[in-house]
């Protein structure tokens, strides 16, 4: 348990950070799924529109420390590549 008044600071604004990140988290991964949704459902328009707003929403978290910087490639390739798949 935290004695000086700097842990106690640390611990409150180590938890305000943690549940910030979760929540920054947590919509990285409801962008994601809503491209995986628009896929899954056929429409390439659906899909290239929901990527669109999915894009920026990963680099901004690469940006604010949430995912390192070759997940988000890693996961806009992934969404990319399924995209492709429905146009072939």
């Amino acid at each position: 348990m935290a004695n000086t008044a700097q842990a106690k600071k640390r611990v409150r604004q180590a938890e305000q950070a943690r549940q910030r990140n979760v929540a920054l988290r947590s919509r990285v991964r409801t962008e994601y799924k809503k491209v995986l949704k628009a896929v899954a459902s056929g429409s390439i328009e659906q899909a290239q529109a929901a990527y669109k707003t999915a894009q920026p929403v990963i680099d901004s978290m690469v940006n604010k420390g949430i995912l390192a910087k070759n997940t988000a490639a890693r996961r806009k390739s992934t969404l990319i590549g399924r995209i492709k798949t429905l146009s072939a």
